[in-house]
């Protein structure tokens, strides 16, 4: 009897680990993209920049 309970024990203990790393992975996902967006909007904005700067030097 007390066998059966720690085999569901342990079973449940790593289903649990690996919900966590599935979670570990969204989140891994989550955060690479955000950087991408941000490097991404940074660089618009510089080129963004640099040509009103041209503009500017223009008129």
């Amino acid at each position: 009897k007390k066998q059966e309970k720690l085999e569901k024990q342990e079973k449940l203990e790593k289903e649990e680990k690996l919900e966590e790393k599935k979670e570990e992975k969204l989140e891994e996902k989550k955060q690479e993209k955000q950087e991408k967006l941000e490097k991404q909007e940074k660089l618009e904005k510089q080129e963004k920049l640099e040509k009103q700067e041209k503009h500017r030097k223009h008129n």
